[in-house]
């Protein structure tokens, strides 16, 4: 090679003509020297800032890619960060690159030089230049995929559900943390999986950013939610039909609204029932969601609490369908809903305690002196008075019930738990509390069984009717009243007695959760 660039000058003379005797000019000259290069105009730091900050988001964006492909459930707040936010910084990334190089182009149009980065590694300024840029450049995107993994998790958490993204989701926040569930995350139950259920998180979610961030969502929240998951793929993951087996023994305790606020429990076996024929009797209150029972309904308002059509299909193929005397809507182009989990267990963790369960229990615990003239009266009336925040209602309980109760010591601990009953149960910006959400567990202050078990539901030839009024189907008392009726236990159960009288009707008549 050496050899050949050496021989180049003389075979050039050749090829050219060029005679130096008689000094004519060549008509054609190869120069062997290429002219230097030019440095690229990306060569500044500004550019390789740039550089480095759309490295960053591209691994962001891959390992976030990633860890939502391989997840369990798909989360459509990791889809908006995945596919919204590291991209903005992707984007950032680049524009910071060219933004340095038009800067360059100009300061090389004026002439100052030709390259405004410029590293000497004999000069000791240039090197620890150059060393705090790679590091800082290693530091930044470690950074990144640390920042990136735990914001995966993050946004997985009941934290970010309920507190940072979601202010409007504070009632569901402060319900879940009381609620059984409190253990289990808002995704568990809240996102689907698989591909359908996928594609649906993604628009749900970008939904109810939207919704919250330009202020587009009712107040309150409407529920049923149209499309969440159905609870064969949710609430079986751990409660399985299956495992339904034997009944349950509770104890229920009141206290009537009068004077000396008289105590008044129902001790109650409720008959779960059992779909295993190994483990126990198939039966009780779970056979709606029994394997080979299908039952299906029509609901003509969207609380679905208003049921006038029901079909039901047992094991053996047999259908038999229910429905109200006025109704006479064409089944086929209204929605046939299959019952499940749902249905019955409507509020599984954002439970809003009424005023009279909550003020009941308070006072079963004596956090509330149930010795206070009136108290339970005065408790619920004070809940259910307009405030129009949660300094106005702290303010507001704690002035009536002293105004009330003047100069009695023990209004205190019963005005900090009133107080607190409040907060836990009630949301006066977001217009939520235990009126705006129908709980269909029981039959208590809403409806619930008796959507159907009402009596009303009859076959087309009138010979069968949905059982209503059958105390035992579901539970049986074993003992109520106070005081030493409760140790007289009936183990074939006992009709129940109204306090103050017998009554035939509902519980609903007369029973809407507040005074």
């Amino acid at each position: 090679m050496l050899a050949g660039f050496r021989s180049g000058s003389k075979l050039q003379n050749e090829q050219t003509g060029n005679d130096r005797t008689t000094g004519q000019q060549p008509i054609f000259i190869m120069n062997s020297q290429s002219p230097p290069n030019k440095p690229s105009v990306f060569r500044n730091w500004i550019s390789f800032i740039g550089m480095v900050v759309g490295l960053g988001a591209l691994f962001a964006f891959l390992l976030l890619f990633v860890l939502d492909a391989l997840s369990k459930f798909s989360n459509p707040y990791v889809s908006i960060l995945t596919y919204m936010g590291v991209p903005a910084f992707l984007i950032g990334g680049i524009a910071l690159m060219f933004f340095g190089a038009w800067r360059e182009r100009r300061r090389r149009a004026k002439g100052v030089g030709p390259a405004s980065l410029q590293i000497d590694l004999n000069n000791p300024r240039d090197r620890r230049t150059l060393i705090a840029f790679i590091s800082g450049s290693t530091i930044f995107l470690m950074l990144t995929a640390v920042g990136s993994y735990h914001a995966f998790n993050f946004t997985e958490s009941v934290t970010f559900c309920g507190e940072t993204c979601h202010k409007v989701m504070k009632p569901e926040l402060t319900t879940h943390d009381h609620g059984p569930h409190a253990r289990v995350a808002c995704v568990e139950c809240h996102v689907g999986k698989g591909v359908s259920w996928f594609i649906k998180s993604k628009i749900s979610g970008s939904y109810q950013l939207y919704s919250v961030a330009f202020h587009k969502y009712p107040t309150p929240i409407g529920t049923p939610i149209k499309n969440l998951r159905p609870s064969r793929d949710t609430c079986e993951e751990c409660h399985w039909p299956q495992q339904f087996v034997g009944n349950l023994d509770r104890t229920f305790t009141y206290f009537q609204s009068d004077a000396t606020n008289t105590p008044y429990s129902i001790r109650l076996l409720l008959k779960i029932g059992g779909s295993d024929p190994t483990r126990g009797p198939v039966g009780g209150i779970h056979w709606h969601n029994l394997p080979g029972n299908n039952v299906e309904y029509v609901a003509t308002d969207n609380a679905r609490q208003k049921i006038p059509w029901v079909r039901v299909t047992d094991a053996k193929g047999n259908v038999t369908v229910f429905k109200t005397k006025n109704f006479t809507n064409d089944v086929a182009k209204m929605e046939v809903r299959k019952m499940d989990c749902m249905d019955c267990h409507n509020r599984p963790s954002h439970r809003y305690l009424s005023p009279e369960k909550a003020v009941n229990q308070a006072m079963a615990l004596k956090k509330i002196d149930p010795d206070l003239t009136w108290i339970k009266t005065n408790a619920m009336y004070v809940l259910t008075r307009n405030y129009t925040n949660d300094d106005d209602a702290k303010n507001g309980i704690a002035a009536a019930l002293t105004s009330r109760y003047p100069n009695d010591p023990r209004i205190q601990d019963a005005i900090t738990t009133v107080q607190q009953i409040y907060a836990d149960n009630f949301f006066p910006e977001m217009k939520a509390n235990w009126s705006s959400y129908p709980d269909n567990v029981g039959h208590m202050i809403w409806p619930g069984c008796f959507r159907c078990h009402d009596g009303l539901h009859k076959t087309e030839d009138k010979k069968l009717t949905i059982k209503a009024n059958d105390c035992n189907s579901c539970h049986t008392i074993l003992a109520q009243g106070a005081g030493a009726e409760l140790d007289q236990l009936a183990p074939a159960g006992q009709k129940f007695k109204h306090p103050g009288g017998d009554y035939d009707g509902g519980c609903i008549d007369c029973h809407n959760g507040g005074p």
